[in-house]
């Protein structure tokens, strides 16, 4: 992405890859917490590529956006579910619709992590 946007190279493969990518943002109270979910789509040729055993990359992918806050307490349980509200979703269509997403929410690319770099229980 040539829009000034502060991916780094490693975020932005993953991105391309498909690989989801998390970021913790202020919750609404203190005994709650909240994450944006990035979850780029999956289409027929990734299908056929995973099937294959590889993984392909597609500059033209499109991703869903989630906010979803939890209770803090339930946060590394197996039933963090319960009580979980989702603030907000989206359809960025490509890269660049994401950052106008992300812009629009108020959050940076730089602040996004792998899922296992994250607290997020999904």
């Amino acid at each position: 992405m040539d829009d000034g946007s502060d991916w780094s190279a490693d975020k932005l493969t993953a991105l391309r890859l498909g690989r989801r990518l998390v970021a913790e943002v202020s919750a609404s109270r203190p005994d709650r917490r909240a994450f944006v979910d990035i979850r780029p789509t999956q289409s027929e040729p990734d299908a056929q590529a995973r099937d294959e055993g590889w993984v392909r990359s597609d500059v033209e992918r499109g991703f869903r956006l989630e906010h979803w806050e939890y209770n803090r307490e339930r946060i590394d349980a197996f039933d963090y579910d319960i009580g979980a509200v989702l603030i907000e979703s989206a359809d960025a269509t490509d890269e660049s619709e994401l950052i106008t997403v992300l812009s629009a929410w108020g959050i940076r690319p730089r602040h996004f992590v792998y899922p296992w770099d994250s607290d997020d229980p999904k």
